[in-house]
């Protein structure tokens, strides 16, 4: 039995010694990297409280994205000097613009804004565009479809999620058509967000069509990019027309299962923006194929003479920059009067929530503008309680859509400059996933957005103080420790 009991001892202090040891390894790792505070925090109260399941989901999850960050390498390196023989003129253009918005747009957040997009995204800035906002699903499809079936020499696709249904069906024997008529298809798609049958696919192998996934996890060394996503919705036809936004390839934003209707925002540009989009797509082309993608017949003359500023910030787990945070964070500083937003998420970081709170205790009109709840998955939304208390104390207004699922991501300043694009306002956008924003430096078409706002206003219900008060201390704690997770989700 003594014999017994030293064993058990020994085996006790080992394992104790052991786990002191994974706590401090742990511990210095994640410091190591530099993350944010509370990223940092997170990561190490689950690593402690949850050794073995903790380590596993890091490992699939939570690796920073400097162990494999090559992209924009890979762009500079492999792409870069093709693509300033591409769009080189752009850049050229770029005082003339700036000077021109300049005199006609005196406010001095404009030329912020565009400097930052600039030095961020090494987005040039876009002058001649025309500018069409899609409200819904049942507006961009047909205008999608119609754009393909048109298209002359080449169709360029990026979506997050393609699914097989009634619609991409249609989208495939387009895509077919105009392939065995000579026109260029490459479509990418997210390895998670793909929900193709193989003969979905074969069908457009066969007729030419080149269609791979984004991000596919292919080896053990590449564990660490199971969470990161391509999360852009994007298309670019002739070099002439583009698309970006919120809405994927799925026949659920037409006919959603589980809500009465999906509310979405995309865009549709005809002009030099779609050159910025085509250069996008081109360099996560090669990074998916190797395949270089070069030309002029790429970037095509643009016919347009409407004078319509665009610029396009991107920004993915592997950015020098996390641009889109950057670019949300200067628009909510920028605002004086009104700051509208929409987003089916809200889990800023320390430094949005704080922009939020300082523009409404400034008199900004902060209106924001989200979903309350998903088809399943509810911990974002539960947490996003926690961030709706500390913005509306401050003065923000909290509306939640009621009316069916609501997945824009689209921000107003002052009904001058907009942005609409595929990053929604949330830890995750900001980081880990693959996104491109529409920055739109016109006043009608902030207006045209407003007006849609106010429109959804009458779908929605206030979140107040009073009403989260009303719920159980422990649905409030719950709620608290969901936001404990926030930085990781």
């Amino acid at each position: 039995m003594a014999a017994d009991g030293n064993l058990l001892n020994l085996v006790l202090n080992v394992l104790y010694v052991a786990f002191v040891l994974y706590v401090i390894g742990s511990a210095v790792y994640i410091i190591s990297e530099n993350r944010s505070p509370e990223s940092t925090l997170a990561w190490l109260l689950a690593l402690i409280a949850f050794p073995l399941v903790g380590l596993i989901i890091y490992i699939f999850l939570g690796r920073g994205s400097h162990t494999f960050s090559k992209e924009n390498e890979l762009a500079h390196q492999e792409m870069g000097s093709d693509l300033l023989s591409d769009v080189g003129e752009l850049i050229g253009r770029r005082q003339e613009y700036m000077d021109r918005i300049a005199t006609e747009r005196p406010d001095s957040y404009y030329r912020k804004l565009l400097n930052l997009v600039e030095q961020n995204s090494s987005s040039a800035l876009t002058g001649y565009n025309e500018v069409e906002i899609l409200q819904d699903a049942s507006t961009k499809y047909p205008r999608l479809l119609e754009d393909i079936k048109a298209a002359q020499s080449s169709i360029h696709l990026n979506y997050y999620i393609w699914t097989e249904d009634k619609f991409t069906l249609q989208v495939k024997a387009a895509l077919i058509e105009r392939s065995q008529a000579g026109v260029e298809v490459r479509c990418l798609y997210d390895a998670s967000g793909g929900a193709m049958s193989k003969q979905y696919l074969q069908d457009l192998t066969d007729a030419g069509v080149e269609i791979h996934p984004y991000m596919e996890f292919r080896s053990l060394s590449a564990l660490h990019t199971a969470n990161y996503r391509s999360h852009r919705k994007i298309a670019i036809i002739d070099g002439k027309i583009g698309y970006v936004g919120g809405l994927n390839l799925d026949v659920e934003q037409i006919e959603p299962p589980a809500f009465d209707r999906w509310r979405d925002t995309h865009v549709r540009i005809v002009g030099e923006a779609a050159w910025a989009l085509q250069a996008s797509f081109i360099i996560s082309w090669f990074n998916t194929t190797k395949q270089k993608v070069t030309g002029k017949k790429y970037f095509p003359a643009i016919e347009t003479t409407n004078f319509l500023p665009v610029q396009l910030t991107q920004s993915g787990p592997d950015s020098q920059w996390t641009a889109v945070r950057q670019l949300y964070f200067l628009m909510i500083m920028s605002a004086v009067e009104k700051l509208y937003m929409q987003s089916p998420f809200f889990i800023p970081d320390q430094s949005i929530l704080e922009a939020l709170k300082a523009a409404a205790l400034a008199g900004v009109d902060v209106q924001l503008m989200f979903t309350p709840r998903g088809s399943t998955y509810q911990i974002p939304y539960r947490a996003a309680h926690t961030f709706y208390k500390e913005v509306v104390e401050a003065g923000a207004k909290v509306f939640l859509y009621e009316a069916g699922y609501f997945h824009p991501k689209t921000l107003n300043v002052d009904n001058k400059v907009i942005s609409i694009g595929t990053a929604n306002m949330d830890i995750r956008s900001f980081s880990l996933d693959y996104e491109t924003c529409a920055v739109i430096y016109d006043e009608d078409k902030a207006k045209e957005l407003e007006a849609q706002f106010l429109e959804d206003l009458t779908n929605c219900e206030e979140w107040t103080l009073e009403k989260y008060a009303s719920y159980s201390a422990w649905h409030r704690f719950v709620d608290s420790v969901y936001r404990l997770t926030s930085p990781v989700l």
